[in-house]
């Protein structure tokens, strides 16, 4: 080594440890695209075992619906149809596994569709072609608007048969002025059957909804102030949680018994948790005693912990705190505003909104590796994500297209999707 270089290079050394300091985790921006271990699936068309009626058109429906379903997982690889012409035509009472193997397919979906114009009956079985062996099958009946739902109910069967989380007849709740004004509306996790809840002259907001899909919390200004209510989809209820200030961003618990949300309450915008257990207006508890404003709790996987958004640090950042308020640290440091943390499934990544040069983008930081990598990129105004209950989606709303739509995306940026067309829609939560 040089001996006259030997000061700089402690010099230099000093810098870089004092950086390291001053900056604990800068902002790493990776763009990835992960490999998905995919499952060959063959998918023939639905046998019709009816003369006229709905039975056609129902079995192509569901048909349909249960492809794109299967496509939408990333854990099967639909066969193209044209393999199949290849192979003697399928007989449901004597499957030939070894032409199925013979085009690469590693399992297999046999529908048969029978009934007449009212009620169609979808019988629909799995298989492995391998080892030629029946793995799970369902029988489900009803009229037409029950056709998606009935191919939604057994790509979860599907789902369940291979160990991985049931999703395709969860809801998204979300916003709309389509018919005027703010109100909340409920949708398939594909976009379709969206359905009008509220129906008030004054603006329901910010909804969230339960695991079960039971539940939604909402900011409503029907008593003049930006109270806080609980609508129960069964009993066809609402009940107020906190009409006291300013209440908003409510975030259920993952056994839906609590719901963090934020309030002016006390004067400054702080974090507090309703208990959920009595039908009446529930006890409150506040979380957070900061000057700095706290808003947009998200529960944890577990429900252990918070991840919310303050400014207590100068500017908008993610933080992460103990369920009972205690033991607060920063994960998110860099860029000047940050907001909307919705935590992964797995409890491994928060997906968040950043903001850069007034362009809104969404960010993934990885909570093991501290690494953060951007979801969208695009001179469009992207806001709050949602995750799907398999974390492998999700949902968000974006002026993409001029008006504010509502899109899915995979976790790696592939795929986007547009859910939305009418009026403009906003703030989803996807039931997980």
């Amino acid at each position: 080594m040089n001996q006259k270089n030997f000061p700089a290079r402690l010099l230099f050394l000093a810098i870089l440890f004092l950086l390291a300091q001053l900056f604990p985790q800068q902002e790493v921006v990776l763009k990835i695209t992960e490999g998905v271990p995919v499952i060959s699936l063959a998918l023939p068309k639905f046998i019709v075992n009816a003369a006229g009626g709905r039975a056609a058109a129902a079995a192509e429906t569901i048909y349909q619906v249960l492809a794109d379903d299967l496509r939408y997982s990333r854990i099967f690889q639909l066969l193209p149809t044209s393999y199949y012409n290849y192979i003697r035509p399928l007989d449901p009472k004597n499957i030939i596994f070894k032409d199925w193997e013979s085009i690469q397919a590693r399992v297999l979906v046999v529908g048969e569709v029978t009934g007449g114009d009212e009620n169609i009956t979808l019988e629909a079985k799995l298989y492995d072609v391998r080892s030629s062996k029946f793995i799970v099958g369902k029988k489900y009946q009803g009229n037409e608007p029950a056709w998606r739902q009935m191919a939604h109910r057994f790509a979860d069967e599907i789902l369940r048969a291979f160990g991985e989380k049931p999703y395709f007849t969860t809801k998204i709740v979300f916003v709309s002025d389509r018919d005027g004004n703010d109100e909340l509306y409920l949708m398939d996790y594909d976009g379709a059957n969206q359905t009008r809840l509220t129906f008030n002259k004054l603006r329901d907001y910010m909804p969230a909804i339960s695991s079960d899909g039971q539940k939604i919390a909402f900011t409503s200004y029907r008593q003049l102030t930006a109270g806080l209510y609980l609508m129960d989809l069964e009993k066809k209820k609402i009940t107020p949680i906190s009409q006291r200030g300013t209440n908003f961003a409510p975030s259920f618990s993952p056994d839906g018994k609590r719901l963090a949300f934020c309030s002016t309450m006390d004067g400054n915008s702080e974090i507090y948790v309703a208990s959920l257990a009595s039908e009446t207006i529930p006890p409150l508890k506040r979380l957070t005693f900061n000057e700095a404003i706290d808003t947009a709790p998200c529960f944890s996987p577990t429900g252990r912990e918070l991840a919310f958004v303050s400014d207590r640090g100068g500017t908008p950042q993610i933080y992460i705190m103990d369920a009972e308020g205690s033991n607060v640290r920063r994960v998110s440091f860099g860029g000047s505003y940050h907001d909307g943390p919705s935590w992964s499934p797995d409890g491994e990544r928060i997906v968040y909104v950043s903001r850069l040069d007034n362009i809104f983008d969404l960010y993934v930081l990885n909570l093991r590796t501290n690494q953060i990598y951007k979801l969208t990129e695009s001179n469009a105004r992207n806001e709050s994500p949602s995750w799907s209950p398999d974390g492998r989606h999700i949902v968000f709303s974006s002026n993409l297209s001029g008006s504010i739509q509502l899109y899915s995306i995979d976790y790696d940026g592939a795929n986007l999707k547009r859910l939305t067309s009418q009026g403009n829609n906003k703030l989803p939560c996807w039931a997980n």
